[in-house]
């Protein structure tokens, strides 16, 4: 006798259909598990043993088997053992095959029966669905993530016991219709606003035109200057999330396995320290790096030069495609990295050159190698490039307005300029700074004027092709906060101005 289940594990982005095939024999009781199981599902055969006989059910003492097709694909964690648990119950008869058929089962086994949450559970129900199934047994403790996901009828378990007693229709499940959605707010520096920055109005500017291009920016200047703060004030700036974007970072979470049971609905900012590796910034087999959950909100990398050269030069392909692919011996996963960056540092490696309050102690070779962490390629990928001063202390001594009228002035702008970009490309989440060269040169308009001013300026700052169309774009997202349709000479000029020289 053969019982089959239906599971799905997460692979990347997306989700894999498993099989869960069972068979049982007369001879030496055992209890194996083939299919490329790592050791992880191997150790599942006791949490499995132990929650089907605390459960009140019986173990069968014959020779199990357990093969987990296909064979090929390389399975990890937990997901499969609440379907390695329902075979063998089906096995030795305890449920019948018509109790599970066409159904999907996920869930890891504590051993007294209850079934804990698990990682991906996003991309678990999407992958269930996507293979024509209508009905899926998930955690209970992850129904309410899982419920984003709709056209597929989903079940939140808590026990094994209680899914028997549901599958013999003698127990309801709550559905998704049942639960209510939890909420969480990350990383969100709520207290800082741009009324709090004295002075620094180039800087401020600054960072309104990222945010509302989504352009990456790289703020420099001596310790002090403010360059941690403006990158706090930043994600009190950015857009709310759409529903669908909020999916794309609760799914992200919970394959990092920092969120089970809560849906995200405030813009990531992920702020990783220098001694990251370039594993947890990029990612890996296991799991979505720093970049990655960094999607559609902020990666701010402070004192970037301090950073492996390694790690920064790792992040070339994703600041170019918004995804990072991972190659590994036996597989390839991909992952979404469309996220804003801001970097700071300062000009030298003491922090103090060019300032007339400090001396620079660091020598020019000091210097010359600091700045050089930053190659070429990288730098060409940021779109605008600030230096800012210290502060001087006496303006750090006016009195804040009661009232926060800066921040909410350029909040509005911002939501106004994005609101003329989804009108111009007919959809929303696509900044100015998505384009490609051709649609920069397709849906981008210059004034006369301002083309030769960029013919002009192209070839005395000698730009690559990357800066001519970047320039492009942060000279429509200036015209966007002005509510102009065309680009003037006066948007281009400013923009010039947030080019490296």
């Amino acid at each position: 006798m053969i019982a089959t289940i239906n599971s799905i594990v997460p692979f990347g982005f997306d989700g894999k259909l498993v099989e869960v095939e069972g068979d049982m024999n007369r001879g030496l009781p055992a209890f194996n598990i083939v299919g490329m199981a790592n050791k992880t599902i191997n150790e599942s055969k006791e949490r499995v043993r132990s929650a089907i006989l605390n459960s009140g059910f019986s173990f069968p003492d014959k020779k199990v088997t357990i093969n987990l097709a296909p064979a090929e694909l390389q399975k990890d964690g937990a997901y499969l053992d609440l379907p390695i648990a329902l075979s063998i119950l089906v096995l030795s008869g305890q449920l019948l095959k018509s109790d599970i058929v066409n159904r999907v089962f996920v869930g890891e086994l504590s051993l007294n029966g209850d079934i804990r949450p698990i990682k991906g559970i996003i991309n678990i129900v999407e992958a269930a669905r996507k293979a024509g199934f209508r009905t899926i047994y998930v955690p209970f403790k992850n129904l309410s993530q899982a419920s984003l996901v709709s056209g597929i009828s989903i079940f939140g378990v808590g026990s094994l016991s209680d899914l028997f007693l549901a599958l013999k229709e003698q127990k309801e499940l709550p559905t998704q219709n049942d639960v209510n959605h939890f909420s969480v707010i990350k990383n969100v520096c709520s207290d800082h606003v741009l009324d709090h920055i004295r002075g620094q109005e180039l800087a401020k500017r600054a960072i309104e035109i990222a945010i509302a291009g989504h352009h990456n920016i790289l703020i420099s200047g001596p310790p002090g200057a403010g360059k941690t703060l403006l990158a706090k004030v930043a994600v009190n700036l950015l857009p709310e999330l759409s529903p669908s974007e909020q999916i794309d970072i609760t799914k992200i979470y919970s394959l990092a396995g920092l969120s089970h049971d809560e849906i995200i609905t405030m813009r990531p900012f992920r702020a990783p320290h220098h001694t990251a590796s370039a594993t947890s910034i990029i990612g890996g087999a296991n799991g979505p790096g720093e970049i990655s959950l960094a999607h559609k909100g902020v990666l701010f990398l402070d004192e970037i030069p301090e950073f492996p050269r390694s790690v920064l030069e790792a992040l070339r392909q994703p600041l170019e495609d918004k995804q990072i692919t991972i190659s590994r011996a036996n597989q390839k996963t991909t992952y979404p990295a469309d996220f804003m960056l801001i970097a700071t540092m300062n000009p030298c490696p003491c922090g103090y050159l060019g300032d007339t309050a400090h001396e620079c102690k660091c020598t020019e070779t000091q210097i010359q190698n600091y700045q050089k962490k930053l190659s070429g390629p990288l730098f060409d990928r940021i779109d605008i490039n600030i230096v800012v001063k210290k502060v001087d202390n006496q303006d750090l001594r006016k009195k804040l307005s009661n009232q926060e009228t800066e921040h909410n002035v350029v909040k509005n702008n911002i939501t106004e300029a994005i609101l003329r970009q989804s009108a111009r490309y007919g959809q929303d989440g696509v900044y100015n700074s998505s384009l490609s060269s051709f649609q920069v040169s397709q849906l981008l308009k210059l004034e006369p004027t301002a083309e030769k001013l960029l013919a002009h300026a192209s070839e005395k700052l000698n730009l690559s092709a990357r800066s001519y169309f970047k320039t492009i774009k942060v000279a429509q997202t200036i015209a966007d906060l002005s509510g102009s349709g065309t680009i003037s000479t006066k948007h281009l000029a400013e923009a010039l101005t947030y080019r490296k020289q």
